[in-house]
């Protein structure tokens, strides 16, 4: 390490009257809890505002929904890049950095006067939020007694759950009271809070490794193979697969994926350990966290311009609406443990996924309703969330215990990053068929904006069956990863 970035980097002590006090553990469970919630509320309520976004911009599909992915790839870019970071150098510094960033690009998006500035504030918050996602468990877990773990470790989830379920809810209040500038200012008095309690009272990092080195060239390869993949799924959809653009970034992604292959598999200290997927049931398992969360996102980003546009429903009614998805997936994921316990994870996974196309075709069926949409949506979303909620925690919890205790932090790290990839692909598949089909209808004006409500829902209607082949996708992929025997000295 360098003296200059050892200097950067030294982390403050924590005030002695927070240390000595009995209760000072759960400050620092509530400060990580802040983190996951505030994220978890800026990623609903930005999929819910993609509509007033658009309009407010004047931005196609394929534009608007960057506003969504370039939050995303940042963080899914520069999550492995930071949990090496935080590994060498300490937690406390970095994470408080992380709420700075987050909130200060969270000001300025709300400021933002053109789109190009909405997209580049984005990317800047999503490098914030990669900063947070990368320490917070770590933290929390380094900070609780392993007796009160368990109890800490419900908290997050809990906030996690609350954000996500909050997220459409505020979203559309704010939407149709103070404006669109208001969904990305209203993190910033948490984070504020929260960097100030940060100071004072995180515990310094203990066991830090700097023996570690960093993997320079996998931290060049990942965010630009990621950022072209998604741009060739976007850009698809305007201009077709077959286009120039789209199969000059779909081979130089693939180049530049090969490349990072070999180089973790070359690297002592890989940014993405590759012995983590020479165990069948782990990158099974993480496959179906992706596509798990790609039907979660695609379901928010296609049933937003659905409601919005299509029903011509106002930003708070349509936001309650898809609350339910949030709401009944944290209602349900807590039992799912138990039912897992009782009937297997396949029974479990395969139930929950059969809830989740049971849905999905629901929402096909029922499009064209629109005199009894409300009543037909209500039970579809309430089914898709409880679909999600069997089927993700234990999904989760069968990959983790496939793996080797000596890699269960990879894979932790590792599902972090699925779950970010997982929430980009559900958006680029959301934004590409629902173009795809606005522009396949030889009566329809290739923009969204001007296209007739009957328009944009049959195109809603006909980007859905995208979302049932990634539920059967998904159920597949968690249905293998339970046929593999998971190796000796797996971490349970």
């Amino acid at each position: 390490m360098s003296p200059f970035l050892g200097r950067l980097l030294v982390e403050p002590a924590p005030l002695s009257w927070f240390e000595n006090k009995p209760w000072h553990q759960w400050v620092v469970v509530g400060l990580v809890c802040v983190g996951t919630f505030i994220g978890q509320l800026d990623a609903t309520i930005v999929q819910l505002a993609l509509p007033t976004l658009g309009r407010a911009f004047d931005a196609p599909l394929q534009q608007v929904s960057w506003v969504a992915l370039s939050y995303l790839l940042a963080f899914a870019s520069f999550l492995p890049i930071f949990g090496r970071l935080c590994e060498m150098f300490g937690r406390k510094t970095l994470y408080i950095a992380g709420y700075a960033i987050f909130i200060t690009a969270s000001a300025l998006c709300g400021m933002a006067e053109s789109f190009e500035q909405l997209l580049f504030f984005r990317f800047l918050q999503g490098i914030g939020g990669s900063l947070l996602g990368a320490n917070s468990i770590s933290i929390l877990v380094k900070s609780v007694p392993q007796e009160s773990r368990g109890r800490a470790l419900g908290y997050f989830a809990a906030a996690q759950a609350i954000g996500m379920s909050a997220g459409p809810a505020v979203g559309g209040v704010l939407l149709a009271t103070l404006g669109w500038r208001w969904i990305f200012w209203i993190t910033v008095p948490f984070g504020l809070v929260a960097v100030v309690l940060g100071w004072l009272a995180l515990p310094r990092t203990i066991g830090n490794d700097s023996a570690k080195t960093f993997d320079r060239g996998g931290a060049l390869l990942i965010g630009p193979a990621l950022i072209l993949t998604v741009t060739a799924l976007n850009h698809a959809s305007g201009a077709g697969m077959v286009s120039t653009f789209s199969l000059v970034s779909v081979v130089v992604a693939a180049i530049l994926f090969w490349l990072l292959a070999r180089r973790e598999r070359a690297s002592s200290s890989p940014l993405i350990n590759p012995a983590l997927f020479r165990i069948p049931a782990f990158y099974l398992g993480s496959a179906a966290v992706a596509l798990s969360y790609a039907l979660l996102y695609g379901i928010f980003f296609l049933m937003s311009f659905a409601l919005e546009h299509g029903y011509s429903e106002s930003p708070a009614e349509a936001g309650f609406r898809l609350a339910l998805v949030p709401v009944a997936l944290g209602l349900t994921a807590p039992f799912s443990s138990q039912l897992r316990e009782r009937f297997g994870v396949r029974m479990i996974g395969t139930a929950g996924m059969l809830f989740c196309l049971a849905a999905v075709v629901l929402l096909i069926l029922t499009t064209a309703d629109i005199a009894h949409h409300r009543l037909y949506h209500t039970i579809a979303f309430v089914l898709f969330g409880i679909g999600l909620g069997l089927f993700i925690a234990p999904n989760n919890t069968a990959t983790l215990a496939a793996v080797p205790a000596s890699l269960s932090g990879a894979a932790g790290s590792m599902l972090n990053l699925m779950r970010a990839l997982g929430t980009s692909l559900g958006v680029a598949v959301g934004a590409a068929t629902l173009s795809w089909r606005l522009q396949e209808d030889a009566g329809a004006d290739k923009s969204w904006l001007t296209a007739s409500s009957d328009t944009l829902l049959a195109a809603v209607s006909s980007s859905l069956p995208a979302l049932a082949i990634l539920a059967v996708l998904a159920a597949a992929s968690a249905l293998m990863a339970t046929r593999e025997k998971a190796p000796e000295g797996t971490a349970s």
